[in-house]
C-alpha cells in the first residue's frame, strides 16, 4: 500500500471517529516547486478526564520535486506557566519516504502575540525534530526536520500562514537535504 494511501485511510479514520474541537485543522501550503497538505487532530473527543494538557495527532505529505515525505506523530500541548500566551509540544513521529523510516522525537513552541486589539490572532510557531541512528530505519542514517512559522487567523477558523522549512534525511550512503525553502499557506480550524 503507498504512502498516499495509508495518510488518507488515517486521515479519514480519525476524521470519522471523532468530534472536531477547537485544535482540529486542515491545510496545504505551497511553493514554486512543492505542495504539502497538514492535519491536526485534536484526541480530547476520546478522553473525558481534561488536565489543561491536549493530545494531538498531526499529519502531513510533502511533495517535492525529487523526493515524497508523509509523517504521522503525536504530542501533548499545554501553555507554559507563567506565560499565558506561549505553548509548548512535546511528542514523536514517524517519518516516511521512499527506503527511508525514521522515528524523530519532536518539540513545539506557539506564542499568540498579545496584539489582539490591534491586528487579527497571529501565532509565531517553531518546531525542531530530530531521530539518531538509533530511531532510524531501512537505509536512513538520521533525520533532522526545522521549521519557523507565522500563522494569521484572518476570518474566523481561516487562517493563513507563510513560513520556512528544512529537512534533512541522512541515507547510509549519503546525506540528502529533502527540502530547504520558503512557503505560504491556507488552514482551517474547527
Amino acid at each position: 500500500m503507498s504512502i498516499k494511501k495509508i495518510f488518507f485511510s488515517i486521515l479519514l479514520t480519525f476524521n470519522a471517529s471523532q468530534t472536531w474541537a477547537e485544535e482540529n485543522s486542515i491545510g496545504l501550503d505551497i511553493n514554486s516547486e512543492d505542495v504539502e497538505v497538514l492535519a491536526s487532530i485534536n484526541l480530547e473527543g476520546l478522553n473525558y478526564y481534561t488536565d489543561g494538557t491536549t493530545y494531538l495527532v498531526d499529519l502531513s505529505y510533502l511533495r517535492t520535486e525529487n523526493d515524497n515525505l508523509a509523517t504521522i506523530g503525536i504530542s501533548a500541548k499545554s501553555m507554559l506557566q507563567g506565560i499565558e500566551e506561549l505553548s509548548l509540544a512535546f511528542g514523536f513521529k514517524a517519518a516516511f519516504a521512499e527506503n527511508f523510516l525514521a522515528f524523530p522525537l519532536y518539540a513545539k513552541a506557539m506564542y499568540k502575540l498579545p496584539l489582539q486589539n490591534q491586528i487579527p490572532p497571529t501565532t509565531l510557531n517553531t518546531s525542531f525534530a530530530y531521530a539518531p541512528s538509533v530511531l532510524s530505519f531501512r537505509d536512513a542514517q538520521s533525520y533532522t526536520e526545522f521549521r519557523l512559522e507565522a500563522d494569521m487567523e484572518v476570518i474566523s477558523n481561516i487562517h493563513i500562514f507563510t513560513g520556512f522549512r528544512h529537512i534533512n534525511t541522512d541515507y547510509e550512503k549519503e546525506n540528502k537535504t529533502l527540502n530547504n525553502s520558503f512557503y505560504g499557506g491556507l488552514k482551517l480550524s474547527f
